[in-house]
């Protein structure tokens, strides 16, 4: 059974920092990203990583370009999203998504599986 799990949301002054992670078990993959759904508004991309061989590839939103990090950690099978300098506006729910693809879809429809998400608050 493949299984996407995300962790490390929480709440967070303006500013501030967090990191999220996501471990998937049952099958590897190579295409992770990260998505973030605020309240009444669409799923949207922030950032996604895939590699190939001893290359590794990253893309970013524009809005959290230069503010957030895409990581991975190949011997835990984890992905990470380390996010500086939060805004109001990053409060979301964040997903993390996986998949098995030569590059990183920005859509929805590009990723097999999904975590159950979690909960990103920035307070001001």
């Amino acid at each position: 059974q493949v299984r996407v799990v995300e962790s490390g949301g929480g709440l967070v002054q303006a500013g501030g920092s967090l990191r999220l992670s996501c471990a998937a078990s049952g099958r590897t993959f190579s295409s992770y990203s990260w998505f973030r759904q605020a309240p009444g508004k669409e799923r949207e991309f922030v950032a996604g990583i895939r590699w190939s061989g001893s290359s590794t590839y990253t893309y970013y939103a524009d809005s959290v370009k230069g503010r957030f990090t895409i990581s991975r950690d190949n011997a835990k099978n984890t992905v990470y999203l380390q996010m500086n300098s939060l805004k109001l506006e990053d409060t979301a729910v964040y997903y993390c998504a996986a998949a098995n693809r030569p590059f990183i879809a920005t859509i929805r429809s590009g990723y097999d599986y999904w975590g159950q998400g979690t909960q990103v608050t920035v307070s001001s």
